[in-house]
């Protein structure tokens, strides 16, 4: 079992100045001993000091029923301070040892300062010097001076109280900067890795539809070289279409492996765990290996220099839209691939002459991927049937905002 350490004592009395007083532990317990100390104190300053006659029946219990009140001192601090002063004053007119009930009055002091307003703290401390001093005088115009005199520090309780409360409620807006500072780093980080986990679910999706539908293409073609005439078998096809399936799988597993790395990457953040992105140089590759598949493909690429965010989502919309021709135009279709450079945005669009997808067929996230990607550097995409007949995939990527913008 592990052995739980105790807070140090400097630790105790640190954490117990921060801490407001109406919230502390056991403070009625405290506030008990607190009042009993002050009893004993102010009996023995009644007996051993001067200051005036020393308290009869009726002075001492004035004096010790002035004390009884302090037990609820952090719950009622006004009422516990008029409740002191209304036992006081009655004592100190009899003439008592007036500096016997001094520390109770202080202390009553003292919580409506820590626990008040400073205006209010103000006024309390105007009117109880102001009772005091008139009670003084009627009693005895020497020690009524005398409380004038030594008025600085009841100005000193009360400052010391304000300046307590103020430092309180800078060490609670601390606190509290720091735990929302904490919360917004949690929810940043949330954040990230919900943007993390769409992004390489995007990126799966775009590899191995892309893959596994260029396989099966490629996979058709030998069964049909191999089915038609079994006994003028075309061996160099087969093996072609063969070869092409062999690298388009490795082309797949060397992609999957750098996305599954990330998930892997437990120290690295940013870029250095997403690995080399795709970008436009990898357009050529990815017509090539459509036409591979049976598509006819027209490319023009006409972009100087693009920033890798824009090239990684331009790269992907490309390689989504040629699979959905692969798998919905038909046989041999007409496909146009052009990216080009207008008004600060990269504009892309794949159009084909096929049939488009099947009416009524299962939706899947190909589109949907393709406008997040859109999205992600800040542009839009729009994807439909043609009039003329076919399919048509447009974007428009801004290039100037995008440079500072992540993957996606």
């Amino acid at each position: 079992m592990q052995e739980t350490t105790r807070p140090r004592f400097r630790d105790r009395v640190i954490a117990a100045i921060n801490r407001d007083p109406r919230n502390a532990p056991h403070g009625t317990r405290n506030d008990a001993l607190l009042a009993l100390v002050l009893v004993i104190g102010a009996v023995c300053i009644g007996l051993f000091t001067g200051g005036g006659d020393r308290p009869d029946a009726l002075g001492w219990t004035l004096l010790i029923a002035a004390h009884v009140p302090l037990v609820w001192r952090r719950r009622h601090p006004m009422l516990v301070l008029a409740a002191v002063v209304a036992l006081i004053v009655p004592y100190h007119a009899l003439d008592n040892n007036h500096n016997a009930p001094t520390p109770a009055a202080f202390v009553a002091l003292y919580t409506v300062a820590v626990t008040g307003r400073p205006l209010r703290t103000i006024l309390v401390g105007a009117t109880v010097l102001g009772i005091s001093v008139s009670v003084m005088l009627t009693v005895d115009t020497k020690q009524a001076l005398e409380l004038v005199r030594i008025s600085g520090w009841i100005l000193a309780v009360l400052f010391s109280g304000v300046d307590i409360r103020y430092y309180r409620q800078y060490v609670t807006s601390l606190v509290e900067r720091a735990e929302r500072a904490e919360r917004t780093r949690e929810e940043e980080a949330r954040r990230r890795v919900a943007e993390e986990r769409l992004r390489i679910a995007r990126d799966l999706h775009d590899l191995l539809a892309h893959s596994i539908t260029l396989i099966g293409v490629q996979t058709s073609v030998a069964a049909h070289v191999l089915a038609a005439d079994p006994e003028r078998l075309d061996r160099q096809t087969v093996a072609k279409a063969l070869d092409d399936i062999a690298g388009t799988c490795r082309t797949a597993r060397g992609e999957l492996r750098t996305t599954l790395e990330v998930l892997r990457e437990q120290g690295a953040v940013g870029e250095e765990a997403r690995g080399p992105l795709p970008g436009l140089d990898g357009v050529p590759d990815l017509v090539e290996a459509a036409r591979l598949a049976g598509v006819r493909v027209e490319q023009s690429v006409r972009v100087r220099e693009a920033p890798p965010a824009v090239g990684a989502a331009a790269y992907r919309i490309v390689q989504e839209a040629l699979t959905n021709v692969v798998r919905h135009a038909g046989p041999e279709p007409d496909v146009r691939v052009d990216l080009y450079e207008e008004d600060g945005a990269l504009r892309l669009s794949v159009t084909d002459d096929g049939m488009g997808p099947e009416t009524g067929g299962v939706s899947g996230f190909g589109l949907v991927g393709m406008r997040e990607r859109a999205r992600s550097v800040g542009g839009t995409l729009d994807a439909g049937p043609r009039a003329e007949g076919g399919f048509e995939v447009a974007a428009v990527l801004p290039i100037a905002v995008s440079s500072s913008q992540g993957a996606g």
